[in-house]
């Protein structure tokens, strides 16, 4: 008897590891986020948001928000202006209040490119520029934008196995044109840098102060009319306040003049001092939505993107910039070898198992 015993015992530890659940959570981490290739993309200005996991509903499993953003904070910068994304992409046209909370309580502030309304506390980016995906780029688009608008162009490398050609023609265009160049978050708290900004004028002395954030430390612009000459500017310590070149298409600290006056973004929690030549009897400001006061703006944004090279290896040479919806990979699969072993050894071990049970009733039978 004990040996039926022991023989059930070892087929019930054999059978547990073939009718369990299958186990969830195999990952793949892409180390190009934090080696090499991501510090270059931070440096371009480009920006790292969320897509989520391979193959797993965001509506259906809300753990999978945080999760990305732990998993992205784990290996890089969301930006050269803040620490933890704030972007995040969205596959469906809506999502339920919920998932909208948990996006929110996570950090989470913008949200898109296919969501029609805005969920309340969320701000939605709209896909509005189409692709870079060749035969499907629309450069009659691009050309229609609106003044102060936000393009936003989509693009992905791969979809399963098949890799997606880029339009060279519109990529090209695109690079000519005297836009700025900028992210889904860098846009949207620019514009909000922007407005938190006030003006203290003494004599022919203004001081400019943009208030702290409490969120990534964006720039914000804003346009001085004046009716006289400025003969300097300084910065918070006193320097001398850069120069930027009315061509510049990515979003930098500085100044210059304009026809009405002057430009001038600052970093929050800053104060910038302009020196007139003489007190003016007319000084107006206004916030400025379009860094350097271009007339609109464009960010490519890379869909699903779970293996930063591949995503960017066509733009290495280009001064695009990405907005980066990072989604982590589903580990490969084990292959179909090793479950057919496991059926066969399973197979052989209960037959073999059936054999020691009958010849052990058989031995038990004569005594």
């Amino acid at each position: 008897m004990s040996g039926r015993y022991v023989s059930i015992a070892i087929v019930s530890m054999m059978a547990i590891p073939l009718l369990a659940s299958p186990v969830v959570g195999e990952w793949e981490t892409d180390t190009w986020l934090s080696n090499v290739i991501g510090p270059e993309r931070l440096a371009n200005g480009d920006e790292f948001g969320c897509h989520g996991y391979e193959g797993v509903s965001i509506t259906e499993q809300n753990w999978v928000i945080e999760s990305c953003k732990n998993y992205l904070v784990g290996q890089t910068n969301a930006s050269r202006w803040g620490e933890e994304p704030i972007s995040f992409g969205i596959n469906s046209e809506s999502i339920d209040q919920e998932t909208a909370q948990t996006l929110i309580n996570s950090g989470f502030q913008i949200v898109g490119d296919l969501l029609s309304d805005a969920p309340e506390g969320l701000i939605v980016v709209q896909r509005n520029g189409a692709s870079l995906e060749k035969g499907v780029a629309d450069k009659k688009l691009l050309e229609s934008a609106i003044e102060d608008s936000l393009v936003s162009i989509h693009w992905r490398a791969r979809i399963d196995d098949l890799r997606v050609r880029e339009d060279k023609d519109v990529i090209s265009w695109l690079e000519d044109q005297e836009v700025w160049l900028t992210t889904w978050a860098e846009w949207n708290l620019h514009k909000t840098s922007g407005e938190a900004t006030s003006l203290s004028i003494e004599g022919n002395v203004i001081t400019s102060i943009s208030p702290p954030s409490e969120e990534w430390e964006v720039p914000g612009s804003i346009s001085i009319q004046l009716d006289t000459k400025v003969i300097s500017v300084f910065g918070p310590d006193g320097e001398d306040f850069p120069v930027f070149d009315p061509g510049m298409k990515k979003l930098e600290l500085g100044w210059r003049e304009s026809e009405e006056g002057i430009l001038l973004t600052q970093l929050p929690g800053t104060s910038v001092t302009v020196i007139l030549d003489s007190p003016s009897e007319s000084i107006t400001f206004e916030p400025v939505v379009t860094f350097n006061d271009h007339h609109h703006s464009v960010t490519i944004v890379g869909h699903h993107t779970s293996n930063l090279f591949r995503w960017s290896s066509d733009f290495q040479d280009s001064e695009l910039v990405f907005t980066w919806l990072v989604e982590r990979s589903e580990s490969e699969s084990i292959g179909w070898m090793i479950p057919v072993i496991a059926v066969t050894v399973f197979i052989a071990a209960s037959a073999s198992i059936t054999y020691l049970l009958r010849k052990d009733e058989f031995t038990g039978s004569r005594f």
